[in-house]
């Protein structure tokens, strides 16, 4: 009936049909990633932390604080940038991404009275979690299972 070319043809075929799907979230997960490094160039930079969230950091302990979060940020943005291209750091990099940015909403509602730049970073991270479920709904749709 079937024979192993068979399955090896079919095998190609759905493989061909996933590579544009992989592509699609590579990009995604990207976009995600690309969002959590910006703000690591406020570790070194006092003044682009202060232009990215509208702050003063004159105290040394905010600026000590600020600091270390884009620190933190970078961690993020690099493991979902790693995650991108290995697989089996999927799982991880979801969980993070979501966990951070979502955080960052909630704290921001909760909180309230923020400022038009906090409210510009909460757009983005909006993008950001969009990106990455968008990736989630590509991983479980079209590449489970793929080994990608």
């Amino acid at each position: 009936m079937y024979g192993v070319d068979s399955c090896d043809s079919l095998s190609r075929v759905l493989d061909d049909a996933r590579a544009p799907m992989k592509n699609l979230w590579i990009l995604l997960v990207v976009v995600a990633a690309v969002i959590n490094l910006a703000p690591v160039l406020g570790a070194a930079s006092p003044e682009r932390m202060s232009a990215l969230y509208g702050v003063t950091l004159d105290d040394p302990n905010l600026q000590i604080l600020m600091r270390h979060r884009a620190v933190l940020f970078g961690l993020v943005g690099g493991l979902l940038l790693v995650a991108a291209f290995r697989p089996s750091l999927r799982a991880a990099g979801y969980a993070v991404g979501f966990i951070s940015m979502v955080s960052f909403l909630v704290i921001a509602w909760l909180v309230g009275d923020y400022s038009s730049h906090i409210r510009q970073v909460m757009v983005v991270d909006v993008v950001g979690i969009g990106a990455l479920a968008c990736a989630a709904l590509v991983h479980l749709g079209w590449l489970r299972g793929s080994g990608d």
